[in-house]
């Protein structure tokens, strides 16, 4: 029996973290449906709808890159509550579509995990809570430290930053972050 003890805890120990990470994608999952749900429901009535009672934020955008069939709804603002739940829509950067860089980020590993599938070139569309698309192709990408992103605000170009943590495949937080830069290339349909 007590040859047993070490293999049983091993297996219950995998168990635990297997259920952490189901539940962590499962969550991701259900939460974008209801915040799709949500977001017709705004471009509908003109005014921002929470995806569930007790959410303090609510869909601002659809971020989609066609080519990867991907397709995300962002949240206002960037906390970690938000980006449990999907993309955030970074504070004080100006919406898609207006001059200046409107940056959305995301966790890797669930809603912004397409990006290390993004090529230089592909068309990104952001739809916004009015109903507007705008569409954005990348241009560059880059890997900077969280605290040294280079993003220019106040820039006079139309510009989408998305962001996530770095490297894809790491299994803990680090303080690099991985920026796709895309300009603008149609406006407003």
């Amino acid at each position: 029996m007590r040859r047993l003890m070490p293999p049983l805890i091993f297996a219950l120990i995998g168990l635990i973290l297997f259920g952490q990470g189901a539940y962590i994608h499962a969550k991701a999952l259900l939460a974008q449906l209801l915040l799709e749900r949500a977001f017709k429901e705004t471009i509908a009535t003109g005014h921002p709808v929470k995806p569930w009672s007790w959410a303090d934020t609510w869909p601002v955008a659809r971020i989609a890159v066609k080519r990867l069939r991907a397709s995300t709804i962002a949240l206002a603002g960037s906390s970690g509550q938000a980006l449990a739940f999907g993309p955030g829509h970074v504070e004080q950067t100006v919406d898609a579509g207006e001059r200046g860089v409107a940056v959305y980020s995301a966790h890797r590993d669930t809603h912004f995990r397409f990006l290390k599938d993004v090529a230089i070139g592909d068309e990104i569309d952001i739809t916004r809570s009015d109903g507007k698309t705008f569409r954005y192709r990348a241009d560059g990408s880059s890997v900077v430290r969280f605290d040294r992103s280079g993003i220019d605000p106040v820039t006079d170009r139309y510009e989408l930053v998305l962001s996530t943590c770095w490297p894809f495949d790491a299994l803990t937080s680090g303080p690099d972050r991985y920026l796709l830069h895309a300009t603008l290339i149609e406006s407003g349909s």
